[in-house]
């Protein structure tokens, strides 16, 4: 089963599920067209919010204390104030400064220890009635240092940036982001999913929706690489330079440089090109690996420890990606599979589960109620 959007790291890997949990009806051959969409929406949406306030009680009673295991580790993304745009695909992938505020203080409040991820192994080994959480951010967004840094050392909280060198040095992409500029754009526009050319109409919110879904569909199933090309062509017909959003969005070595003056910072591996690396070939996803440590090595002057799987999910890793990280020496390895650390998933440190903090629960009592790890035993 495809697991609840509370835990999916973000709306960047829409399959066919993804699309049915947006309200979007699957056509022949792939096609999607909005069936429902806010209905349905709201409807998932009122689902998992009423989970998680049953998970919270539960926790405030002291109840099922189990599934809280050891600890947690957080992902995020984005951390800046909130646009007023209508069209927001990507709205799982950020949250305020002032919620990150609110969540690091419930988890204060709660009794959580903020250590940093490198840290994890030895603090495993101690036997600690604390629970610890650590703090992560994928894809060196600058907005990680204008806004998330402040607030991680008001809290004297240890953080860890996860890079792909490939956005670090202005080589590759980020399709979704693209994509949802290109869509908030345009009112058609035109894209090939293997037969030629198709015209998609995109004037209405849930025509772009319905576009964005398909689309990333496309991105997640077939050759990753030829299909960013072809959306990054069809961008900048429309006016959209996908490098200058990569420039605008993320943080390049000098900006990287500065941020590592603070003394909780740390920098953990992403990869070159943030592709589903489970599905390359296996000297190109070794090089997809071992190319972005060796960028964080340069950019720190030391070597990583830490590496997130893009996507986190089956299209990410397997026991092949696994073994490549042991051999790299790499000591500790998330994923977007949910969870807390518990002694069942906490032996395999090249697996680990994250809990994400996203943009459409926003509330303090979730974060606490996803620390608990009810939610995650509930939905299961």
């Amino acid at each position: 089963a495809r697991r609840p959007a509370i835990c999916s790291e973000n709306v960047k890997y829409h399959d066919a599920a993804t699309a049915r949990s947006r309200g979007m009806a699957i056509k022949g051959g792939g096609m999607l067209r909005p069936s429902g969409t806010r209905v349905k929406r709201a409807a998932k949406h009122s689902v998992i919010s009423a989970g998680l306030e049953v998970s919270g009680v539960l926790a405030s009673l002291g109840l099922l204390k189990g599934a809280r295991g050891r600890g947690a580790i957080f992902t995020l993304h984005h951390v800046r104030p909130q646009a007023g745009m209508a069209f927001r695909p990507n709205d799982l992938l950020e949250v305020t400064p002032q919620f990150l505020d609110a969540a690091l203080t419930t988890l204060e409040r709660a009794g959580y220890e903020f250590i940093a991820l490198a840290d994890l192994p030895d603090h495993l080994e101690r036997d600690t009635p604390r629970p610890f959480a650590c703090l992560t951010l994928d894809d060196g967004y600058r907005d990680n240092a204008a806004f998330a840094a402040e607030i991680f050392s008001r809290h004297n909280a240890p953080f860890t940036i996860f890079l792909n060198s490939g956005f670090v040095d202005r080589t590759h992409t980020m399709w979704w982001e693209t994509l949802e500029a290109l869509l908030e754009r345009v009112s058609s526009m035109s894209f090939d999913f293997g037969g030629g050319a198709e015209l998609i109409a995109t004037a209405t919110t849930a025509l772009k929706q319905a576009a964005f879904d398909r689309i990333s569909h496309f991105v997640n199933t077939t050759n990753e690489a030829e299909a960013i090309q072809r959306l990054d062509a069809e961008a900048r017909r429309h006016g959209v330079d996908p490098g200058a959003l990569v420039t605008d969005l993320t943080m390049d070595r000098g900006a990287l440089a500065s941020l590592a003056s603070n003394p909780l910072v740390s920098y953990g591996a992403h990869t070159v090109s943030h592709r589903g690396i489970a599905r390359l070939a296996q000297d190109e996803a070794e090089a997809e690996i071992a190319d972005s440590i060796q960028a964080v090595q340069e950019i720190t002057g030391k070597k990583t420890t830490t590496f997130a799987y893009p996507y986190g999910d089956n299209r990410s890793f397997a026991r092949r990606e696994q073994e490549t990280l042991k051999r790299l020496c790499i000591d500790v390895a998330v994923t977007t599979r949910p969870g807390t650390l518990t002694t069942r998933n906490a032996g395999d440190m090249t697996a680990l589960p994250r809990i994400s903090l996203n943009g459409l629960y926003q509330k303090a009592r979730y974060v606490r109620a996803l620390a608990s790890g009810i939610p995650f035993g509930l939905l299961a």
